[in-house]
Formats: structure tokens, sequence, C-alpha cells
């Protein structure tokens, strides 16, 4: 039963993220219906290998089942959550309901999003909220955190718990705007960071040492599995602010096994990223069995329990 879970049984993360080590995180998307047992299953693979799994928000503006739930589900099977959360579909009030119920259920990782707008999404026409973005949900969960809600009123039956992350962005082209929201999110309260696909690792070097250096904080480096030129060059052409190196996509294109040869892309990858970050973000859509494998082939070994 829900009731009987100890929230304190799945710390992984937080404790890992606080002594230093380096993290290990995977993303996972929901299901779209009610079923969730293929999401479990990818889920599952992952175990022993990654401090937790990100549950997606409506990534894409893509209806999929609520992040909130499918992380109540993992927990259940053991499996520690990172509860996406975007600012998109909800109101301060709605934001406030979900996080003191992931709260009382035990899910103690969060990471605060502004989200995809709903025109790229598939239901273009929806009506988005955006009442808040980013850096005020993580000031919100901040107070939230000190006993308070949005209005400053104190929480009459006590303060939430939140481990709450960020996403940042080391290949944005505003270098500037780039420093600037980083500093307001770790001002906002942010304690980890993950980042978007990375294939540019000068500029994720040049964002730790001129940007992310001193600031104590994790930073995970998004690791994105290609299975194809073709697939490579669909997400050039349709996920904004990407772009995917041409020598990538000639790898792909010339490898006889071109999934294997992203996965050897993965973890070379890993193995950069190693040596600038504290972390990686494994994203492998549609394709979560294939994490562990590449985890394998870059020599990263199993994450220690707390």
């Amino acid at each position: 039963m829900l009731g009987t879970l100890n929230p304190t049984q799945l710390t992984t993360f937080r404790a890992s993220a606080q002594a230093g080590e380096f993290l290990i995180t995977a993303e996972v998307a929901p299901p779209k219906g009610g079923n969730p047992q293929h999401m479990v299953e990818m889920a599952a693979t992952l175990k022993g290998r990654v401090h937790a799994v990100n549950i997606t928000d409506g990534s894409r503006a893509v209806l999929r089942m609520s992040s909130f739930a499918a992380s109540v589900i993992l927990q259940q099977q053991g499996i520690e959550p990172i509860c996406q959360m975007a600012c998109r579909d909800r109101n301060r009030i709605g934001l406030q309901s979900d996080l003191m119920g992931a709260h009382a259920l035990g899910i103690r990782n969060i990471l605060a999003l502004t989200g995809d707008p709903v025109k790229a999404g598939d239901h273009p026409d929806a009506k988005s909220v955006f009442d808040l973005e980013s850096v005020r949900l993580l000031q919100l969960i901040e107070k939230l955190n000190n006993g308070f809600d949005s209005n400053d009123k104190a929480l009459t039956d006590g303060a939430t718990d939140l481990f709450v992350g960020a996403a940042v962005d080391p290949q944005c082209r505003s270098w500037s705007g780039l420093q600037k929201r980083f500093e307001r999110k770790l001002a906002a309260g942010a304690q980890f960071f993950q980042s978007q696909m990375i294939t540019d690792f000068e500029l994720l070097e040049k964002f730790m040492t001129q940007i992310a250096a001193g600031c104590n904080k994790p930073i995970l480096a998004g690791i994105f599995l290609f299975k194809s030129a073709k697939n490579a060059r669909f997400i050039n052409k349709c996920v904004p602010g990407v772009t995917i190196p041409e020598h990538i996509i000639d790898r792909l294109e010339q490898a006889k096994n071109p999934l294997e040869e992203g996965m050897k892309i993965a973890a070379e990858q890993v193995q950069i990223a190693q040596e600038l970050c504290q972390g990686v973000h494994m994203m492998a859509v549609k394709r979560e069995d294939l994490i562990v494998p590449i985890l394998d082939m870059a020599g990263v070994k199993a994450v220690r329990k707390f």
C-alpha cells in the first residue's frame, strides 16, 4: 500500500549528489494510456545502474500519463523517480497541490520546468496556463520547503521536503542569457541541473569553467542515443535549439549497424562527460533498455546504495 511506503527508502539520488558522486539519471516517458506496464519494464532495466529515473511531464507538449502518477507507480516498484513538473498546464494552485501531494507520497525529487509550447505538440488548440515559469516555480518550491505557500501563508500541516533541480542548455546561443538564467535558478534554490542533449562538448567545457565553476551543484550532461542518420537528421529538423554535427551523422550513415554505432557514440560522450561534470542524464527514446549496455561500454559501474 502507498500509505506504508517509507520515503527514506528511496534517497539514493540526493545522498549521492550531496556526497559529490558521479550521478547517473535516465529518462523514461509515461504511457499514452492507462497501462503502465511498458514504462515499468523499461525503468526496471535501469535498477542498480542509475540513481534515479526522470518521468517526463508532457514533453514536447505531447499527451502522456501524469508524471506525478507515473512517478508514484515507479516508486511502488522500488525505482527512485525524478518527477518533472512543467508550468504549461497548471496554475500556481495546481502546482502547489501536486507538490504537496508528491511529498506526502514520498516523491522527493522534482525537476522544475517551464514546459514546451502547446503549438509544438499533439493538441495545438489547447489553452496554455504558464501562470509561472521555471525560476518562479523554483522559488515557489523553496517556499513550500520552508513551510509557506506562494502567498507567504504558513502551511498548517507541515512543510515539504523536496530536492529540486532545473534544466540548463550549455549550447544556448546567448551566452549572457545562459549565465543570467543559470544564476537566477541557482538563487531560486536549484540543487542540481540536468542539461539538454549535448553534442558540442567544447561548449559544455566552456560552460563548466566560465559559468558553473564554483556553484557546488551537480551538473548532469544530457546524453542522447541516436539510432540512425535519419533519426539524427529528424532531430536537427524538428527539435528547436539542437544541432547534431555532420561528423556524427556521417558516422551513423557509414556504419553497418547504425544503432550499434549510436551506442558507441553515446558511450564515448559519457566518458567525455565524466571528465567535465558530475553526472550524465541518459536519453534513449523508446530504447531505454539500451542505456545499461551503453553505460557498460563506457565503463560506468553500478551505483552505490546508501
